[in-house]
């Protein structure tokens, strides 16, 4: 389950100076609390508490949406609070330990770390060790992250994402197009590098909806 985040350090400390033992440690210290903190099943235990199965219940997704859509705004606002600070969590944990190894996050050897702790979060909110490996989109989970790794990025994703909303008057797809607004944003102010971690990320996102049509079509088949 943290094959893709585990992949992703492997060629990062590989280009890395600072591919010593320590950072070895320090990013496998992050990719399991990331992948640990991103398996709290939010949705599953809300639902649960109103002897509901999310599930098994609207389009079986895990997560904030269907939660609530099954059981309405106020019951799944604590969803869509724990799925965000779960990727905020983990990308913060990745700065605290580059900057407890480093001395710097901003332009140490070691930025990287926020990006591959979000990611750990977002597997693990995917393929959640506590909910038999049965979860979500990673949407929350890694706007969460973004928040934390660049906040004016997130900041501007949210401008666009606000407007739309007003025009369309269709929250899904402002929200969409807000999410897809991020990596476009931030190529004008980070690396190249910072873009394509982020790009990762959003793949993930891209693979589970690609997994949920699967799923519909079978369902729908059979």
């Amino acid at each position: 389950m943290l094959s893709c985040a585990a992949g992703t350090v492997s060629v990062v400390l590989a280009v890395s100076p600072a591919g010593t033992a320590t950072t070895a440690i320090v990013a496998a210290v992050v990719i399991v609390v990331g992948y640990l903190l991103g398996s709290i099943p939010a949705a599953v235990l809300v639902a649960r508490r109103r002897q509901v199965d999310i599930r098994s219940v609207g389009d079986r997704n895990p997560g904030y949406w269907n939660a609530k859509e099954t059981l309405g705004f106020k019951a799944a606002t604590p969803v869509l609070v724990v799925d965000a600070l779960k990727g905020m969590a983990a990308a913060a944990l990745g700065i605290v330990c580059a900057v407890v190894v480093t001395g710097t996050v901003t332009n140490g050897e070691l930025w990287w770390l926020p990006y591959l702790g979000g990611l750990a979060a977002m597997v693990g909110h995917a393929w959640p060790v506590f909910a038999h490996f049965r979860g979500g989109r990673c949407v929350l989970t890694f706007i969460g992250a973004v928040v934390v790794i660049n906040p004016l990025v997130a900041l501007a994703a949210l401008g666009v994402c606000l407007v739309l909303l007003g025009v369309l008057r269709r929250f899904s797809l402002a929200a969409r197009i807000g999410v897809f607004t991020l990596p476009v944003v931030q190529a004008f102010v980070d690396p190249r590098a910072h873009v394509a971690l982020t790009g990762l990320m959003m793949c993930l996102i891209g693979f589970r909806f690609w997994q949920a049509m699967r799923e519909t079509r079978a369902r729908a088949a059979a």
